[in-house]
């Protein structure tokens, strides 16, 4: 009976967050967080109507009390498409979010406007001109002056590509560091080379062996798990200065265009096939040149010769590498509707901060 009742909760408490509601906008700026004044408000609200009517650009201010199981991303995102922000042809719309209890700010931008409010403009602007006066719990001021912010740069080219350039010379990293890490990078791939090197020597014995019958399956399979782990370490030991340069350099970044977020998914065990398979074949093709070709297959038995010849250090082999492994009410609301989303979408484009 009391599994029934927990299946029963269980089940009736995902169906409330499957769900969830998100605020339906009625106007540009909406304070469900009671942070501004109705002035304030109704004076940011008339500035945003205009702004759309001259540009048709689309953009909303929405503060709640606190984002509950949220994150801030996955609200906005899910605000931002519910209301439709922006044009459906240009999905030119940005949604400022902010969560007074969790002391956090986001702006949501539209696929039409990410080539210009950028990920990087988007958070200076959160960083050097909202945060400061959060801080100071001015918090209308810093909605404020961010918004008008973003209504220069949507209005002004000029102003939005000087922006850029700051941008980039703020995150420019100066030759001496590249000497640095330069010289870093040489080390973790040297160390971490030798390591793959000298593990992979042990796993491309380990096939001959079984390929020979000198060493069970079972046994091998055994031995090869710890070979193969550590020699996985250190290829990525050697890779960790490129991850390095890639987060100081976004241009490299792009280049490559790697989603580490994608290392938690499984699919990239997939890469032990070729892992193996390879080291299987070189064994194959040296015992082919040595001219030996009896090849065998032993389920568990094992040459204790062999072995004892082969593996004798692997005890102490992989002891070492078992070392390095270790190492909400709205406070103001219009009295006839003056937003209306259009039928804009986003793509999760924009930036957070808190304070």
């Amino acid at each position: 009976m009391t599994r029934k009742i927990c299946f029963v909760l269980l089940f009736v408490s995902f169906f409330v967050r499957s769900q969830e509601q998100y605020f339906q906008l009625r106007d540009f700026v909406t304070d469900s967080a009671a942070v501004f004044t109705v002035n304030d408000s109704q004076s940011l609200n008339q500035r945003l109507i205009e702004f759309e009517q001259e540009t048709t650009n689309q953009i909303v201010v929405l503060t709640i009390q606190r984002l509950g199981s949220n994150t801030i991303e996955s609200y906005a995102n899910a605000v931002f498409n519910a209301n439709k922000i922006g044009q459906a042809e240009k999905d030119n719309g940005i949604l400022i979010l902010f969560s007074k209890a969790d002391r956090e700010v986001r702006i949501e931008v539209g696929y039409g406007l990410e080539p210009y409010i950028t990920d990087a403009v988007a958070s200076r602007i959160i960083r050097n001109t909202m945060i400061p006066y959060f801080k100071e719990a001015a918090y209308y001021t810093g909605v404020e002056q961010g918004t008008e912010q973003l209504i220069t740069f949507l209005e002004d080219p000029e102003a939005l590509a000087e922006f850029k350039q700051e941008i980039e010379a703020e995150n420019k990293t100066p030759v001496w560091a590249y000497l640095i890490i330069g010289l870093l990078g040489l080390v973790f791939v040297g160390y971490g080379g030798y390591i793959f090197y000298k593990q992979y020597s042990q796993v491309i014995e380990i096939c001959r062996g079984l390929l020979l019958g000198k060493l069970g399956l079972l046994t091998g399979i055994l031995l090869l798990l710890p070979m193969a782990i550590s020699s996985l370490l250190g290829l990525v030991f050697a890779l960790i200065p490129m991850v390095i340069l890639m987060q100081l350099d976004p241009q490299l970044d792009k280049l490559v265009d790697l989603d580490f977020n994608s290392l938690a998914n499984v699919y990239w065990l997939g890469l032990l096939f070729p892992f193996f398979g390879l080291a299987y074949f070189i064994a194959f093709i040296k015992l082919k040149r040595a001219g030996n070709t009896d090849f065998k297959l032993s389920w568990y038995k094992n040459d204790k010769k062999y072995m004892s010849k082969t593996f004798s250090s692997f005890g102490s082999a992989s002891g070492s590498s078992g070392s390095y492994s270790g190492s909400s009410s709205s406070s103001f609301s219009s009295s006839s509707s003056s937003f209306s989303g259009g039928g804009g979408s986003s793509g999760g484009g924009g930036a957070s901060g808190s304070w």
